[in-house]
């Protein structure tokens, strides 16, 4: 299975530029970028709350399941990645998406 997040397409729709919802969400722009290029491994469910609450949308509204996508019902392929659930690691950089925790 592959998640398509749409963050850009909210964006745009909303007309709010990268840095100025970074801010509004606490995240770093690189980390927004992360989340709107589809290279994030995992989100917290935190962060998917804020940018919910910023963009006043649901998380269906961001995220899309689409079948067929990379390495579904392949063992080992994405979607059985479960120990890093939570962790927040984005593909090869390991950078951090979250919002930060009190």
């Amino acid at each position: 299975m592959a998640i398509v997040v749409r963050l850009d397409v909210e964006l745009a729709r909303q007309k709010l530029g990268v840095g100025e919802f970074a801010d509004l969400v606490g995240l770093t722009p690189a980390n927004v970028a992360v989340l709107k290029n589809g290279r994030a491994r995992a989100i917290r469910f935190s962060t998917l709350e804020a940018i919910c609450r910023v963009l006043q949308c649901q998380p269906g509204d961001i995220l899309e399941h689409v079948p067929g996508g990379d390495g579904e019902d392949v063992p080992g392929g994405a979607g059985e990645d479960m120990p890093g659930v939570g962790s927040e690691t984005a593909g090869g950089g390991g950078a951090r998406t979250g919002v930060p925790q009190d």
